[in-house]
């Protein structure tokens, strides 16, 4: 099992509970739910495929990273605000139902992002127990990406959302939380993305993390 400290903290939001972590996800205190986005399932294979070498340890630690958060909260909700997949299925899409079979009392939600292009065969092998463009709840709207006219507090993915820190030595780039007025931005979940350190919301309070802490900014 993958070694990692988890650490949190807690912010609450239309009187709803959610505990931020340093491990790129969020849990949802009221509902039991561990929530997350922008896993990008199949990413390294899909980049193998195309005779680029990377190596299958950085799904599979992801993966244990989950493993060490369903541990850690003991969800009864597993919820995904898109781009679940990152290009349609591949043998990393075997490795992730393989693994989620570890956990049936779990249910699964997908909210759909850009990359999940899912044929109806897929959707047979991945058996998630909801899938739609958005999943609301009360005050709160989960959507893949921020939407202007919505009227719900959104809880929102897409980004990959970074923070910069200028320390003498060096310009050091980390994933982040980033939580305005109307929405809460939930970082990449695997670590195998970019960070985007512009095209974030206006006026947000930062909650950057590294494996250790997390900091609010």
């Amino acid at each position: 099992m993958l070694l990692m400290k988890v650490s949190t903290k807690i912010i609450k939001i239309k009187k709803q509970s959610f505990v931020m972590t340093n491990q790129r996800a969020l849990f949802w205190e009221n509902e039991k739910a561990l929530v997350l986005s922008d896993l990008h399932i199949g990413k390294t294979a899909h980049f193998r495929k195309n005779g680029i070498a990377l190596a299958n340890q950085v799904f599979e630690n992801d993966l244990q990273r989950l493993s060490v958060l369903i541990e850690y909260f003991q969800p009864e909700k597993f919820i995904v605000v898109g781009d679940l997949l990152h290009a349609g299925d591949n043998s990393e899409v075997a490795e992730f139902c393989a693994w989620k079979d570890q956990f049936p009392h779990l249910e699964f939600y997908l909210v759909e992002g850009n990359h999940d292009r899912i044929s109806k065969a897929l959707d047979k092998k991945l058996c998630l127990h909801f899938k739609a463009e958005k999943y609301e709840f009360e005050d709160l709207v989960f959507i893949h990406d921020y939407q202007k006219k919505q009227e719900k507090f959104q809880i929102t993915g897409h980004i990959h959302p970074g923070y910069v820190i200028n320390s003498p030595v060096k310009r050091i780039k980390l994933p982040c939380f980033v939580v305005t007025d109307d929405q809460l931005l939930l970082p990449a979940f695997s670590e195998f993305t970019g960070l985007d350190t512009k095209n974030l919301p206006k006026k947000g309070k930062f909650y950057v993390f590294t494996d250790a802490e997390i900091y609010e900014i």
